[in-house]
């Protein structure tokens, strides 16, 4: 097992420019795909999630492995059942084989999908027989995970009959939704919503066009964690290539962490045009912090870690998606804060609190006094740990995990003085 001991800066400086949006770049290449494109879409992200999906759109193998890449699991498995590209398996990891995903298939069933269980009924791996489906009127739970609905939305206007899709009860991840209908809207698409809780999408085919796709906001959190955790008052980082206005769910993250005191400045506000943004510590931090994170569930790990390093008690709300993630976040998150002496607790998997107490680490740290953090095979973890070690000593094992979304972060943060051995 690789393990990195990881030693901060004192002072932190650094100009980075961050991988592109894999939520965008997934999308993008789905859409590419059914407009029958044969420019791939620009500054598409270099991480194994995308990349798993520009090798099966290229190869098309009678059995593709997805590996851990949720998102390409459901996007994909829309694009094979309505698309007339032969009987396709697709699977993926252990952990991929124990991620639901009956309600997607049940969906597809409902459109005239030709799809069957090779394992364990209700998770892949699937058996896909595409074809054209009708399409029609579908109804799905807006509480579940947003890309079963993101990855009907994209195939709707291949539907013969478009597709009018109702939303039921709470609807979560919005923001994922909308990202979806941008860029559906961006190839063509005539896609709107007609209600509160009703999209519907006409059978307009796409229109396949050039593609440039803006860098990651995602990735921009562990720099804002970087920053709010730096003890330097100069601390200072330059990303490039973000979008003021970004119709990126996880953007927020700049509204979130001026509530921690760090300073977002863009180099020009032109909407639709990536430019340079730099992060520098701004006027003080709130006492205590409470989030309803339903929009932006990718962002819960990185302000639970900067909250409990910098001592604020927090209580987060709208985290059920993260038992189905990667990995049980809700659990993984408890058992490694907890090593370091932080004791969170979760209220029914959907919340989770601490109340700014601290119990002694535990004495499971490296003969160097780091503290070794389980990743669980989840990049998130990973990327949302590392920081920490700007306030007190931290391991991350299996750091190879951030290729999954991240692949240069390990470059990155030596560029910004980090020390990793």
């Amino acid at each position: 097992m690789t393990t990195y001991n990881i030693t901060a800066p004192k002072q932190l400086r650094a100009h980075i420019t961050l991988p592109a949006s894999k939520s965008i770049s997934n999308r993008a290449l789905i859409i590419h795909a059914l407009a029958g494109g044969d420019t791939l879409p620009q500054n598409l992200s270099d991480c194994d999630d995308t990349d798993v999906i520009i090798r099966a759109l290229e190869q098309m193998p009678p059995t593709i492995d997805i590996k851990a890449a949720g998102t390409s699991m459901r996007f994909m498995t829309a694009l094979l059942a309505t698309t007339e590209h032969g009987e396709h398996i697709i699977t993926g990891t252990e952990r991929m084989q124990h991620r639901p995903i009956k309600v997607l298939v049940d969906a597809l069933r409902h459109l005239g999908a030709d799809i069957a269980y090779v394992g364990q009924e209700g998770y892949p791996p699937l058996r896909i027989n595409g074809q054209r489906l009708q399409g029609g009127s579908l109804e799905i739970a807006g509480n579940v995970s947003s890309q079963y609905i993101s990855a009907l939305l994209m195939i709707g206007p291949m539907l013969l009959g478009g597709l009018t899709l109702r939303l039921t009860g709470d609807i979560i991840s919005r923001p994922y939704i909308d990202l979806t209908l941008c860029t559906m809207r961006e190839f063509g698409a005539k896609v709107e919503w007609t209600s509160v809780d009703t999209i519907s999408v006409q059978p307009t085919p796409y229109t396949s066009r050039p593609y440039l796709i803006e860098n990651d906001w995602s990735a921009a959190s562990y720099w804002y964690e970087m920053v709010a955790l730096s003890n330097d008052p100069e601390a200072e980082v330059v990303l490039e290539g973000l979008m003021d206005g970004s119709k990126q769910g996880d953007s927020s993250v700049r509204y979130l962490f001026s509530l921690l005191g760090v300073k977002t400045v863009f180099a020009s506000k032109t909407p639709g045009v990536p430019t340079r943004v730099t992060l520098r510590k701004g006027a003080g931090r709130v006492r205590r912090l409470e989030y309803d994170f339903v929009n932006a569930p990718d962002l819960a790990q990185t302000l639970v870690c900067t909250c409990c390093a910098l001592g604020v008690p927090f209580h987060f709300t709208g985290l059920q998606t993260l038992k189905i993630k990667e990995t049980d976040r809700i659990e993984a998150l408890k058992a490694e804060l907890g090593k370091l002496g932080f004791e969170i607790k979760d209220i029914n998997s959907r919340e989770l609190t601490w109340d700014g107490k601290t119990m002694p680490p535990a004495a499971a740290a490296s003969s160097t006094g780091e503290h070794s953090i389980n990743t669980y095979d989840d990049h998130r973890m990973a990327l949302a740990f590392a920081p920490m070690a700007l306030r007190m000593p931290i391991s991350i094992e299996h750091p190879e995990v951030v290729t999954k979304s991240y692949p240069r972060y390990w470059d990155d943060l030596r560029q910004a003085g980090f020390i990793i051995e």
